[in-house]
């Protein structure tokens, strides 16, 4: 199977399973795409919504189809000419019941057989953090009991359906004093169990049931766990300690997915568990029906470089290989990573200055601070928001890394906890990338660099820390030499780095500054980089040569916002005087809707500010003011966005600290705006009708330099017509594959009729002719030069453009951009009239080419360029191949 041309990504679970991948198979063939890219497939916790909760890694989900549902939709695909990539999450599993690993940890404790499977600290008992209340007090309140779990063969502490099985060894201490004559027998089994044996005993426990019955002994045990005291006592007999969800942060004995506690660490860094977690995706591979892997949050394990080297020596050269990983300005994948590249985010930020009018931006900014107040620094505010999660929401881990490098640098905690903390605001990134005391000349220079920047707020006591840790961190110094102690320490910090710069912006800072949410995406930056189509052209060449493989997203299921959403905002900058004054008069004409809520306005005014952006940017395109149910549909849609929005900037209310009386204030000013104000919505739809056009303009932009650009376009589902959802979950509803698959790659594109535009056909024939000459032409667009063009005349800034090249193929790419200042400067004009002499030069390399336009089929010359009267008329975007295409 080729390399992939194309990806089309799929969310399983919430109605899509195999068989209904299989029925879309026929579509995806005739869009062009050459492989169908999957959300997780493997047996996840009951009603997960994602997958990523993995429970085996080596069953296929029977809610899915399981493992014969996989093999029909590998063969349908197969059958199309096109190929699987699977998504695979070696990092975590499920910190549940339902996973029989774990669940033989909570068992066995550190005799487990998978006691090395996870990543824990056997220095103490196994923190389970899933009681709504302490234990003690659950036990108090006859929430914790004592039962004979008959199905799994295993007495257990009940938590109401949670049944946590108890240490065989503590069975004679919970039956003592029992007078059933299964007491005896059961308490023999128990005192006699090995872990190495756990299917055996509790094959035998059920055996024991079935022969006595175990109703008698069921109800001795109910009263017994009447006994507060004794319920404590035997708790603490266990190798496990069940406790309050909130006490995660303090501190948990192992290692987490981000700030949830229900997904634990995997060690795949063992060989053994390597093994165990790759059997099934690997006999896959070998069977020839996966063709691809996308590793999900690769920055969590203890070393990427390694198990991404592990994993191609699995794999082998034919199978592509594609990492998540959060990239920061300027920063590429590592160098000696055995991989085709990212899941791309990183390619959505570099589009930024296509889209983004500068002036426009600072307006927005300007506007901002008008009804917010002046504010502070994004830097300061990211400051802000890192010391909160070091100091409350990643505090167990922080305090856990300040004892083990006090211990390793002798010394004193308050010393050394001063020091990490400033190392850690410093950090710049994910991480670095050092294993067994070796880290790239790269990772030690940036750690010199946090060093300085960490330096200045520290006394000389506390600068000396940082220093010895960052020679810690660089294997360099009196520690150079290693041992388990160095290189536990080196890897706790770098798995320490990534989700606290993930929580920190992403999950935090980007729900708290507000002031333009077009820029407050994943893999982004709140303060757009300068340079204009300069950067952009620049970070495409470093693309062309970095990554050229590497998958180009636009909307995934991590976005914080569709494409097409994100796009209309970018227009709004370019409108953003027009757009403050009436959302200034919006805000006054409702302000009988802000209440107040503990001495201050709910919502604030920057809160009222994101909500209108929201609004502008995700009002569908086809909402009438006359449909009060689709509107209401709406409005339930927004009010989610606001209430994760709220609680993810945690400064009046937050995920473990609801405050409801808030929360309930902003939802209700949202729904006054939304049902209750028809003039309010007939003026605001009125408004936005030129930004719902600009918006579609700039959408059609950013697909067709995602068809053409370096890298592997990326089609997250439904998002080949019109994207405008919101965060998750609203990102990952259902798409209307219905209408979508109704596609014909053989109708003729319309520019000139609106419903096309509107209704997302023609973004979709977009993609369609894109992808069909990506498949004829794959060398041109995976491995082809990238050369910027040239825009001279009246209406250069209205245009980007760029060629791809090799071996005398060659390709043009021409879009409009900044369409607002277009709407209003060309009123009233013909094409040939607005666009005046304005040429898209040709280099030298593409001189006396022929071309194609193949969104028109029109055959055209150049000479020394294309002028964009002729080029344009009638179009926003322009795709050209030399020669017949």
């Amino acid at each position: 199977m080729p390399f992939p041309v194309s990806t089309y990504r799929l969310q399983f679970r919430g109605g899509m399973d195999f068989d209904g991948a299989i029925g879309l198979v026929p579509y995806l063939k005739r869009l062009g795409i050459t492989h169908l890219y999957a959300s997780p497939v493997f047996a996840a916790t009951d009603g997960s919504t994602h997958g990523y909760d993995v429970t085996d890694a080596n069953v296929i989900d029977p809610v899915l189809g399981g493992r014969e549902g996989l093999e029909r939709l590998a063969a349908a695909l197969k059958a199309e000419g096109l190929g699987l990539i699977l998504d695979i999450v070696p990092n975590h599993m499920a910190a549940s019941l339902e996973n029989p690993w774990w669940r033989s940890v909570i068992e066995w404790g550190e005799a487990s057989r998978y006691g090395h499977y996870f990543d824990i600290d056997w220095s103490q008992r196994l923190t389970l953090p899933f009681l709504g209340k302490p234990f003690e007090q659950a036990v108090v309140d006859g929430e914790i009991s004592l039962t004979l779990d008959a199905d799994q063969g295993v007495l257990a502490l009940a938590y109401f359906d949670s049944l946590y099985p108890l240490n065989p060894s503590t069975y004679p201490a919970a039956l003592a004093s029992c007078e059933n004559p299964m007491a005896a027998p059961l308490s023999d089994l128990g005192r006699q169990a090995t872990a190495g044996e756990e299917a055996e005993f509790h094959q035998a426990v059920v055996s024991l049931c079935r022969e006595h019955g175990c109703d008698g002994l069921l109800e001795e045990l109910r009263a017994k766990a009447q006994e507060h005291e004794f319920l404590l006592f035997l708790h603490d007999l266990q190798p496990f300690r069940l406790m309050h969800w909130t006490e995660a942060a303090k501190g948990l004995n192992y290692r987490r997915f981000f700030e949830i506690a229900g997904l634990v660490g995997l060690r795949v860094e063992a060989p053994d568990v390597f093994e165990a977690a790759h059997r099934t995706v690997l006999e896959l591979i070998e069977s020839g029906q996966v063709d691809g892997l996308r590793i999900d949050h690769v920055d969590g394990l203890a070393d990427p470089g390694r198990y991404l080297q592990q994993l191609r020596d699995a794999v082998g050269q034919d199978i592509p290989i594609y990492v998540e990983k959060i990239l920061a300005p300027g920063e590429d994948l590592p160098k000696g990573w055995p991989v085709q590249g990212s899941t791309g985010y990183e390619f959505i930020a570099a589009q930024v200055p296509v889209l983004l009018d500068p002036a426009g931006f600072l307006a927005m900014r300007q506007a901002y601070a008008g009804i917010a107040g002046q504010q502070t620094p994004v830097a300061d505010k990211m400051r802000e928001a890192k010391l909160r999660m070091i100091r409350v929401n990643f505090a167990g881990e922080v305090k856990a890394l300040v004892g083990q490098g006090a211990d390793l640098l002798r010394l004193d905690e308050e010393t050394m906890n001063r020091a990490l903390e400033e190392l850690l605001l410093a950090f710049p990134r994910y991480r670095t990338y050092a294993a067994q005391g070796e880290m790239s000349a790269e990772d030690r220079e940036l750690v010199d660099q946090v060093l300085e920047g960490a330096k200045p707020r520290l006394d000389e006591m506390a600068a000396d820390a940082a220093w010895s840790i960052a020679d810690l961190l660089k294997g360099e110094g009196r520690l150079a030499g290693g041992g388990v102690g160095t290189d536990l320490f080196r890897r706790r910090f770098q798995q320490l780095t990534g989700p606290l710069m993930a929580k920190s912006l992403e999950d935090t800072l980007f729900f708290r500054h507000v002031e333009f949410l077009a820029l407050n995406e994943v893999g982004g930056e709140l303060e757009p980089e300068e340079g204009g189509l300069d950067h952009f052209h620049s970070e495409m060449q470093r693309r062309a040569k970095t990554q050229p493989s590497g998958l180009s997203a636009s909307s995934t299921h991590d976005t914080k916002r569709g494409e097409d959403a994100r796009a209309r905002l970018f227009a709004l900058a370019e409108d953003a005087p027009r757009f403050a004054a009436l959302i200034e008069g919006w805000r006054k004409a409702n302000r009988y809707a802000v209440i107040d809520v503990d001495g201050k306005p709910a919502p604030e005014a920057e809160v009222e500010w994101m909500i209108f952006q929201a609004l502008i940017g995700h009002w569908p395109v086809d909402l009438t003011t006359d449909d009060r149910e689709g509107i209401a549909d709406f409005a339930e849609r927004v009010l989610a966005f606001v209430e994760k929005s709220l609680r993810e900037a945690k400064l009046r209310t937050d995920w473990n600290e609801v405050d409801e009386t808030y929360e309930a204030a902003v939802k209700d000013y949202v729904r006054t705006l939304l049902l209750d104000r028809p003039h309010f919505v007939t003026e605001f739809v009125r408004e936005i009708q030129p930004l719902i056009w600009a918006g579609l303009t700039n959408g059609l932009t950013q697909t067709v330099i995602k068809l053409t650009a370096p890298g592997v376009p990326d089609i997250y589902q439904g998002s080949e017509a019109l994207d405008f959802s919101f965060v998750d979950p609203d990102n990952r509803r259902p798409p209307p594959f219905e209408t979508l698959s109704a596609f014909d790659p053989k109708a003729p594109i319309s520019f000139s009729d609106p419903r096309a535009l509107a209704e997302g056909w023609l973004k979709q024939a977009v993609i369609g002719r894109g992808l069909s000459l990506r498949n004829r032409h794959p060398q041109l667009f995976l491995h082809g030069r990238y050369l910027p063009l040239t825009i001279t005349g009246p209406r250069q800034s209205h245009v980007v453009a760029f060629a791809r090249e090799i071996d005398g193929a060659a390709s043009i790419t021409v879009a409009c951009r900044l369409p607002i200042a277009m709407l209003q400067a060309g009123e009233g004009l013909t094409s040939e009239q607005f666009w005046g002499d304005t040429l898209v030069e040709m280099p030298e390399a593409l001189a006396g080419h022929g071309w194609t336009e193949i969104l028109s089929d029109r055959q055209l010359s150049a000479g020394n360029g294309l002028l964009m009267r002729e080029l344009m008329d009638g179009q926003t975007i322009a795709l050209l191949i030399s020669g017949a295409g």
